[in-house]
C-alpha cells in the first residue's frame, strides 16, 4: 500500500487534526459571542473569492490542514453571528454539528437497511416522534429527506399518484389530464418547481388570492376551484403555508383542511419554517388543523437547530409514503410487492443519503423536546419585540404584525413618495450587506420593497435590534446626502 494512503487514513493524524478543528470551532463560537471585531459578513465580491481561493488552489499542497480550516472559517458567513438576521437559516446547535463528523466518517449511506442499519431505525423514530409532536395519529410517518424543496416534491408525488384513478409512477400522465393544485400567491417557490418538475407547467399553478395579512384568502376557495374545473382542470391538492417565507404569515389551516375534505382533495402543508410551532405552548395555536393535514414538511435546519439539510415529511397515512417512488431494482430494494419501512430508498428520492436523523436523536437525548419549545419561543418573542420598537419609530414603518420570527418593515421618511422609498431601502439592504456589521434581506409585501429581517439567532438581544434600527437611520442619511 502506499505511504500516502497510509498517511491519508491515519488516527492520530485524523485525532491531531480532529481535536485542532474542534478548538478552533469552540473559538470561533466565542468570537460570535464577542462580536466587537468581528462582521458577519466579510463581504468580498465573486469575482475577489475567486481569485482569493483559485491562489490557494495553485499553490504548493503540502500544507497543514489546520490552515486550510482557519481560513474557511474566517471567510465565510457567519450564522452564529447575532447581528446576522437574514436568512431562514439556524445556527446549529453545537452537539448537533459533530454528528455530521460522524455521520460523514461512518458514512452509512441510507440505502437499504444492511449500509444503514441504525441510521435506518433511528430515522423510523425521529419521524414518529415529528408525527406525534403534530398530532397527526397512530397511522402516521414518514422519512427525511435533504431540503424542503425536495420534501414539497416528495410530498405532491404522493398526492398525484394518490389522488389519480391510475398508476401515474408506471403508466405516466396521461395526455388527457390537465392536473394542478391550489395554493396562494405567498407560498414558497418550490411548491411551483414541484409542479413544474411533474410537468403540470405553469397552468398547474393555480394561485389563491391573499388578504391582508398576507394568508390565503380561504373564502375564494370555492370559487376558485370551480374555476378550474371550467377550465378543464383536475385539481389534486391543496397546498397551505406554515408559515410563508417572505412576512412568516401562517394560513388558515383549519378551513383549508375542511375544504379539501369537502372536495376530496389532497392537503399540503410546507411547514417548513413554522410547523415547530406546534412545540410551544405560547404559540402552538399558529398551527392549529395542521393534524388534519395528509402530508406536512419540517424543516429541522430552520426552527429546530440542526444543520442543513435536514427535513422531514410526515403523512397522515404513512403507507401513502411508500406510493411516491415505488419500483422495481431487484438488486437494491428487492420486489415492489415487499414494502420495509428500514428499507428507505423506497421511498425517498434519494438513494444514497446521509445519516440525517440522528442529528435530531442527539439532542432529543441531549436535551429533550424543551431545547426546542425554548428556542422558538424566544425567537417568536423577540419579533413580537422587534416590531414594537418599529412601531415606536416614526420614520419606520411596519408592514404587518409578525405571526412567526420574521419582521417586514421599512424607512420611510415623510418627504419621500412610494416609489423613492423603493428604492431607498433597497440601497440601504445593499450598504449594509456590504459593510457586513449586520446583515438583513429584502422583500416585497404588496410590490413595494420591505426590509426583512429573520431573528434566528437565540443570542440576539434588544440592544442588537436598537443597534440595527440605528445603523439604518444613518445609512439612509449618508445615502440621502451623496
Amino acid at each position: 500500500m502506499s505511504s500516502l494512503i497510509e498517511k491519508a487514513f491515519d488516527p492520530e493524524t485524523f485525532r491531531e487534526y480532529g481535536h485542532d478543528l474542534v478548538d478552533q470551532l469552540a473559538d470561533y463560537l466565542d468570537a460570535c459571542r464577542n462580536t466587537e471585531d468581528m462582521k458577519v459578513l466579510p463581504w468580498k465580491t465573486p469575482e475577489e473569492n475567486l481569485s482569493r481561493w483559485e491562489t490557494d488552489f495553485t499553490e504548493p499542497k503540502e500544507k497543514e490542514l489546520k490552515e486550510f480550516f482557519a481560513a474557511v472559517i474566517r471567510h465565510s458567513f457567519h450564522f452564529h453571528h447575532p447581528k446576522n438576521m437574514g436568512h431562514q437559516v439556524v445556527p446549529p446547535a453545537p452537539a448537533a454539528a459533530l454528528t455530521e463528523l460522524l455521520s460523514a466518517l461512518l458514512n452509512n449511506s441510507m440505502a437499504i437497511y444492511e449500509v444503514g442499519p441504525v441510521s435506518s431505525t433511528i430515522e423510523k423514530i425521529v419521524t414518529g416522534w415529528t408525527a406525534s409532536a403534530l398530532n397527526m395519529g397512530e397511522k402516521a410517518g414518514g422519512i427525511l429527506t435533504s431540503g424542503g424543496t425536495t420534501g414539497n416534491l416528495t410530498a405532491l408525488l404522493a398526492a398525484r399518484q394518490h389522488q389519480a384513478d391510475y398508476d401515474i409512477w408506471e403508466l405516466g400522465t396521461k395526455n388527457e389530464s390537465t392536473l394542478a393544485l391550489m395554493t396562494s400567491a405567498e407560498t414558497h417557490y418550490s411548491v411551483a418547481r414541484a409542479v413544474k418538475i411533474m410537468g403540470w407547467g405553469e397552468k398547474g399553478i393555480i394561485k389563491v388570492p391573499v388578504n391582508e395579512r398576507r394568508e390565503i384568502d380561504h373564502h375564494l376557495l370555492e370559487g376558485c376551484l370551480q374555476q378550474a374545473k371550467d377550465e378543464g382542470k383536475q385539481v389534486v391538492a391543496v397546498v397551505g403555508s406554515a408559515c410563508t417565507t417572505s412576512t412568516g404569515s401562517y394560513d388558515p389551516l383549519e378551513e383549508m383542511s375542511a375544504f379539501c375534505r369537502k372536495h376530496n382533495l389532497w392537503f399540503h402543508i410546507d411547514g417548513a419554517h413554522g410547523a415547530g410551532a406546534a412545540l410551544t405552548q405560547k404559540y402552538k395555536h399558529l398551527i392549529k388543523g395542521i393534524e388534519k393535514a395528509d402530508s406536512v414538511v419540517v424543516d429541522f435546519h430552520k426552527m429546530l437547530l440542526c444543520p442543513a439539510l435536514t427535513t422531514a415529511v410526515i403523512f397522515k397515512n404513512n403507507d401513502c409514503s411508500y406510493e411516491t417512488f415505488s419500483q422495481k431494482a431487484s438488486y437494491l430494494v428487492g420486489s415492489r410487492e415487499k414494502e420495509n419501512w428500514y428499507d428507505i430508498a423506497q421511498r425517498t428520492l434519494e438513494c444514497t443519503k446521509k445519516m440525517m436523523g440522528i442529528k435530531i436523536y442527539a439532542l432529543l437525548q441531549a436535551y429533550g423536546s424543551k431545547l426546542f419549545s425554548d428556542y422558538i419561543t424566544n425567537a417568536y418573542d423577540l419579533a413580537e419585540e422587534f416590531a414594537s420598537l418599529i412601531k415606536e419609530s416614526s420614520d419606520f414603518q411596519l408592514a404587518l404584525e409578525p405571526a412567526a420570527n420574521i419582521v417586514c418593515f421599512r424607512w420611510e421618511p415623510a418627504h419621500k413618495n412610494s416609489r423613492q422609498v423603493d428604492e431607498l431601502n433597497r440601497k440601504i439592504r445593499n450598504r449594509l450587506k456590504e459593510e457586513g456589521e449586520f446583515y438583513i434581506v429584502q422583500t416585497l409585501v404588496g410590490h413595494r420593497v420591505y426590509l426583512r429581517v429573520t431573528l434566528m439567532n437565540p443570542f440576539t438581544s434588544r440592544k442588537d435590534l436598537i443597534q440595527l434600527l440605528q445603523r439604518i437611520r444613518e445609512t439612509a442619511v449618508t445615502l440621502e446626502n451623496r
